[in-house]
């Protein structure tokens, strides 16, 4: 099962790495990181500090507020340079 969760999370980190042409795109493989930290942070209740119901929980609250404000730039982003294409954006000017 460690296996299948650290390839998962690769495979998502690679997709965000080599296919960074849109934020959305960007924000579907961080949640994607955020989800398979989820699923194994379920998996492994006895090696958490917390309680085993606490700790997912925590961490999947912090999942949706992440792609809620995701989300949000992405709008106000797409609003005022009228695309969401990561290549057009400078860090300097936002």
């Amino acid at each position: 099962m460690t296996i299948l969760l650290v390839v998962m999370f690769s495979i998502v980190l690679a997709g965000l790495s080599f296919h960074r042409m849109h934020l959305l795109s960007a924000l579907l493989c961080l949640e994607g990181m955020m989800l398979t930290i989820f699923i194994g942070l379920s998996l492994w209740p006895h090696q958490m500090f917390a309680s085993p119901f606490l700790t997912p929980l925590i961490m999947l609250t912090m999942s949706s507020c992440e792609a809620a404000l995701g989300l949000s730039l992405m709008i106000a982003t797409a609003r005022s340079h009228g695309t969401d294409n990561l290549k057009t954006l400078n860090l300097l000017q936002c």
